[in-house]
């Protein structure tokens, strides 16, 4: 079996997500359309992969005009299932930034599950059909009480586990879009207070402040969310220094969760280990696809540090199906505000791709492949050139 072709659809797409105070510079009031893409991997055996850019196009799905020709010349012609040698292949290009990689290799991936007839979590070897899911916030959806209320909504639903991301590239003084810094660690400190007071002690909690903090400002706010019992605090800093981090995990008991958009892969994590610069690891497939996802898990699991996959959506659904919970105890579902029916299949897709049992369980697509169901009447009828 050869490759013959590679190609981009691309389609247009309504959001319900509306006035949401996103923050990073932005206010959304009205239905937002956006152009939504698949890659498609064809073969001369009729057998084609999918991908859908990431996690539902979170670095979007179209090759720039000039990287389109390289990627069809290096890979029209290998054998698709050959992912290991193709995965090399990209890695050595300059031109590929690590996005493009992973969503070519999870195409490929999703090709192969086809092919075999089966689901890519059981070409990994499955460990599991569901996973422990936690409702992921929207970012600066009100005051400490509105976290508050929409925690114990979450509750009410069957999470079990809820992440904060408080005040983003928002003002809570206020309440207006502002810069990354200040940050507003105190405030987002409150937020945190009420949710913990309103859902109990039987729930488990997290922080994302995204990268807002300085140093010390993440050790105030490790220390506060220790008293309160939260589970980890994720990416409180850039991540383009290790050694804040190496620091403020000798300094906190909570764990500290990260890096999350640090460039290059399984090796960046692997230094990330040695420095002892977080104690969760992060990553999803936008950086380098499920091959890497899979060599990143497998290095935390060597070293015996759990590994929470970023985000959720196919690819990253089908790395925490061959996991254990020892290694991957979540899936993460959002991102969640109140009012926003998350629920709702998108209108490409025949059916979604993380439901959500009575127990706040996740259910993992079953395949073939990657589990995609597209709806391809209506991705037809609002193609884009």
């Amino acid at each position: 079996m050869r490759i013959t072709d590679i190609e981009v659809i691309t389609f247009k797409s309504q959001s319900n997500n509306v006035s949401t105070k996103w923050g990073y510079g932005q206010w959304l009031e009205e239905p937002q359309p956006s152009t939504n893409a698949i890659t498609k991997i064809s073969t001369d055996e009729g057998v084609c992969g999918y991908n859908t850019g990431g996690m539902g196009g979170y670095f979007g799905g179209v090759f720039p005009s000039e990287v389109a020709a390289m990627i069809k010349d290096l890979l029209v012609g290998e054998d698709p299932l050959s992912r290991e040698h193709l995965w090399n292949l990209m890695r050595d290009n300059h031109n590929f930034h690590e996005s493009l990689i992973g969503n070519l290799d999870c195409a490929l991936w999703d090709l192969a599950g086809r092919y075999a007839g089966m689901s890519v979590s059981q070409l990994m070897g499955k460990a599991r059909e569901k996973v422990r899911a936690y409702a992921s916030t929207f970012p600066n959806i009100g005051d400490p009480d509105d976290y508050a209320k929409f925690a114990l909504e979450c509750k009410a639903q069957g999470y079990t586990a809820f992440k904060v991301h408080a005040y983003i590239y928002w003002n809570p003084i206020t309440n207006q879009p502002a810069p990354r810094r200040p940050a507003f660690p105190k405030q987002d400190i409150e937020v945190c207070e009420a949710v913990r007071d309103a859902v109990g002690d039987d729930m488990t909690l997290m922080l994302d402040p995204w990268g807002i903090y300085t140093l010390d400002e993440s050790i105030y706010v490790g220390r506060e969310l220790e008293k309160l019992g939260y589970y980890f605090l994720e990416h409180p800093m850039h991540e383009f220094r290790v050694e804040p981090y190496r620091r403020l995990c000798n300094e906190l008991d909570i764990a500290v969760c990260a890096p999350e958009h640090a460039t290059w892969m399984h090796y960046s994590r692997a230094e990330w280990v040695l420095q002892g610069a977080s104690d969760i690891g992060r990553i999803d497939i936008n950086f380098g696809g499920l091959t890497a996802c899979k060599k990143a898990v497998d290095v935390y699991e060597a070293f015996g540090i759990p590994c929470e996959m970023h985000g959720g959506w196919f690819g990253n659904s089908a790395i925490l199906g061959a996991t254990t919970e020892e290694t991957c105890l979540f899936y993460e579902r959002g991102l969640l505000r109140p009012e926003f029916d998350y629920e709702a299949t998108p209108p490409f897709l025949n059916s979604p791709c993380d439901p959500m049992d009575d127990e706040g369980n996740v259910l993992l697509p079953q395949g073939p492949g990657l589990g995609m169901d597209f709806n391809w009447d209506y991705i037809d009828d609002n193609r884009v050139a």
